[in-house]
């Protein structure tokens, strides 16, 4: 590796890092479902695993395609970050209405049991248990892991087609492909650590009576994540 690819691939890198932790809609959206939808650390982990690959994936197609071709593809990037946006917001908007409708309908009731010995008591009790189990809780939003899939897929690393012009104009296709792989590991990198680290956090974290606000929460800041993106360019 010659002293422009290594210094690229530490550009990359630390772009890769950067650029990730500057944007919240690359972690925010995992953290807050995996609390409010009680995901497995497992789980957690393939889902963005999986996000992160699609998300740099597509843009490293996109950006080797751009440079194959002589052209710029900022143009085309720009529209993609624009879609995801908006999706990532309705879904946030979306999920943050059945939250509170789920929340309204877990409100708390009493029931009078009277006993053959004349002895009467009453208890209290959820429609919905705080803690309901997964399958249960996947009626109502079944698909959303492949939704977030689909915003990352869209979603676009507009730092890395520059980076890929140097190895490029020289003709170094070795060097394109470390360049592109550097900043893809950290990207996903950097997204598996926050994420996982903030959710073993949170994992024992109670939240007392807004445990059953827990996907209202989520959707709300979902939706202000993916409104970040669009109006403060985040």
């Amino acid at each position: 590796m010659n002293n422009e690819i290594l210094i690229l691939s530490v550009t990359a890198a630390s772009t890769g890092f950067i650029h990730t932790l500057a944007g919240p809609d690359h972690y925010l959206p995992f953290i807050v479902l995996a609390k409010a939808r009680q995901w497995s650390v497992i789980r957690t982990a393939w889902i963005t695993f999986l996000c992160g690959l699609g998300h740099v994936g597509t843009s490293v197609l996109i950006g080797l395609t751009g440079v194959a071709l002589g052209i710029g593809m900022e143009h085309i990037e720009g529209i993609r970050g624009n879609i995801a946006a908006w999706i990532l917001v309705i879904f946030g908007f979306l999920y943050m209405l059945w939250g509170i409708r789920r929340a309204i309908q877990n409100k708390a009731h009493k029931h009078i049991h009277i006993h053959k010995d004349g002895i009467v008591h009453d208890h209290e009790h959820l429609h919905v248990k705080d803690h309901e189990h997964e399958h249960k809780i996947d009626k109502a939003f079944n698909y959303t892991p492949w939704i977030l899939f689909l915003i990352f897929f869209l979603g676009p690393c507009e730092l890395l087609i520059p980076q890929l012009l140097v190895p490029a104009a020289g003709k170094n296709v070795s060097g394109l492909i470390i360049v592109a792989a550097v900043f893809s590991v950290f990207t996903i990198l950097t997204m598996l650590v926050i994420v996982l680290l903030t959710t073993y956090i949170l994992k024992p974290v109670s939240f007392g009576k807004l445990e059953k606000y827990s996907h209202a929460i989520a959707g709300a800041i979902i939706f202000l994540s993916g409104f970040a993106i669009i109006f403060l360019g985040l």
